[in-house]
């Protein structure tokens, strides 16, 4: 009765480790995933910014070629 009662207490704690194993991957994966999705948002966030950027010193650098050839 022992053995059956050990046993039935191993199988328990291996099913137990099993299924806590998982779900700690599928956090994991999960976390990974809002990661890559956090990185890509603040990448084109930042080539937005570099665009803007580059758009302002063009327009600087029109007016300041225009103003030279006024002059």
């Amino acid at each position: 009765m022992k053995k059956i009662f050990l046993s039935f207490a191993v199988v328990g704690l291996l099913l137990a480790t099993t299924s806590c194993r998982e779900s700690t991957g599928e956090k994991a994966e999960e976390t990974i995933e809002s990661a890559a999705e956090d990185t890509e948002d603040n990448l084109e966030q930042v080539g937005e910014e570099i665009e803007e950027i580059g758009n302002d010193v063009e327009e600087e650098y029109d007016e300041e070629v225009n103003d030279a050839d006024d002059n």
